[in-house]
């Protein structure tokens, strides 16, 4: 019998070696679908539940949006206000005498005397240097001689001339003769004439032995001591005269800003537009003065323009050569709806504010601001002209914590003297025996 044929008679009470393992395998696609079925479970509420967040996230919209729910949020609420603004154009700034003047010698001498204090505020026709004048006095004496001298020789030739015409009437003299003598009398005259001119001049140059204050202003710093020899040519001069009452402030502008300025002109009819001198940390006010001139023309390379300012600068706030910033009030806007700067936010559909409701949850409100212009001076306050109301309460600081219908808690803001600083009784005690070090 062959071994294929024994294994065909193998007794039916007898176990196949195989019998073990078959329960196993009729288990095994039982676990496997159990095993799926939770998985598809799992997915299902994973689904599920994102689904329902962005159901509701899709309901709210807009910047700040969120749930509200949680503790109230503190902030520094204001109110949003109505009144006039300013618009300033504001520009770097030079302030400039009104008048200046170098006192300069007219004449070549020695310096006598020295009339003024450095430093003293001086009238026109104050007495500011003599030179020398006595040769300039010796000279007028000589003119003054030479035409006695000529007006003599005048008056004898006028004698002559007339005891000519009565010969030449009964035929004493020619008629060359009294011609000439005619004319010897018209050239003294011509001569006493030119001596005249030279008193004249004499006169003059002594004149200019005295200086004067060609104008009012207060003098400098001293350019030449008494004593020393001027000169009609020198280039230092004597003394620097500048006229501080009332003085100049020139500035410059972008030409982006001539055509508002040309237009407000010629709305209101007044080209004495108002202009503000601040200090170059914008934190005083120097001066207010008035619009004096606009340059006839625009500088190509910087694009920029300048105007000019006169200030009474009677308090003698601005000196010569010194920066200031200059404001020009261009407009001013009645009765707008203005709120602090840090109220308005930005996000990507624009500037918005976060106003609080009745109800002290915060509401995000879409605004429209007042469009900025070239040169435009930043202020602490901005022009709202859509999307908030007079009288609306407003966040002014605490805007990172909110979202839109997050209740809120109004905090009064902290002054600089509540800021607390560490003390000796809270900071932390020094450490004792070996481990001080």
């Amino acid at each position: 019998m062959t071994n294929e044929q024994a294994s065909h008679q193998t007794p039916a009470g007898a176990a196949s070696p195989a019998s073990p393992s078959q329960p196993r395998a009729e288990s095994s696609p039982a676990k496997i679908a159990g095993i799926i079925g939770l998985l598809l479970l799992i997915a299902a509420g994973a689904i599920w539940l994102s689904r329902h967040h962005a159901a509701a996230a899709a309901g709210k919209k807009g910047p700040g949006a969120g749930r509200g729910e949680g503790p109230p949020v503190p902030v520094v609420a204001g109110t949003v206000a109505q009144k006039d603004v300013p618009i300033y154009l504001g520009g770097l700034g030079t302030v400039q005498a009104f008048n200046s003047v170098l006192v300069r010698a007219r004449v070549d001498g020695q310096v006598q005397k020295i009339a003024f204090t450095e430093g003293q505020e001086v009238k026109a026709g104050d007495l500011l240097a003599q030179i020398d004048p006595d040769p300039f006095r010796t000279a007028l004496d000589q003119a003054v001689a030479k035409k006695g001298q000529d007006e003599a020789q005048l008056a004898n030739a006028r004698v002559d001339l007339k005891r000519y015409a009565d010969l030449l009437a009964n035929e004493g003299v020619t008629q060359q003769q009294y011609d000439t003598q005619k004319a010897l009398v018209d050239q003294l005259m011509a001569t006493v004439n030119a001596d005249q001119a030279a008193i004249e001049s004499a006169k003059v140059q002594l004149a200019y032995t005295t200086i004067t204050a060609p104008i009012e202003g207060r003098v400098g710093i001293r350019l030449v001591d008494q004593g020393n020899i001027v000169h009609a040519s020198d280039a230092n001069g004597i003394v620097v005269i500048t006229q501080l009452r009332p003085i100049s402030v020139v500035f410059t502008l972008s030409a982006q800003t001539l055509p508002h300025i040309q237009q407000e002109i010629q709305a209101t009819g007044n080209s004495n537009l108002t202009v503000q001198a601040v200090s170059v940390d914008n934190a005083t006010v120097l001066g207010q003065g008035t619009l004096a001139v606009i340059d006839n023309q625009i500088d190509v390379t910087t694009g920029t323009y300048k105007l000019k300012a006169t200030f009474p600068n009677t308090d003698l706030m601005l000196w010569p050569g010194q920066f200031v910033n200059a404001r020009l009030l261009l407009t001013v806007r009645k009765g707008s709806s203005v709120v602090p700067a840090s109220v308005i936010q930005r996000g990507p559909d624009g500037a918005f504010a976060f106003v609080i409701n009745p109800d002290q949850k915060a509401d995000v409100r879409q605004v429209k601001l007042l469009p900025k212009m070239q040169d435009q001076v930043e202020q602490p306050e901005v022009i709202v002209e859509q999307g908030l109301r007079p009288g609306e309460q407003v966040v002014v600081d605490g805007q990172y914590k909110l979202q839109k219908g997050s209740r809120v808690k109004v905090a009064e803001a902290p002054s600089k003297s509540q800021i607390r600083n560490p003390t000796a009784e809270e900071a932390p005690a020094p450490k004792s025996g070996k481990n001080a070090a």
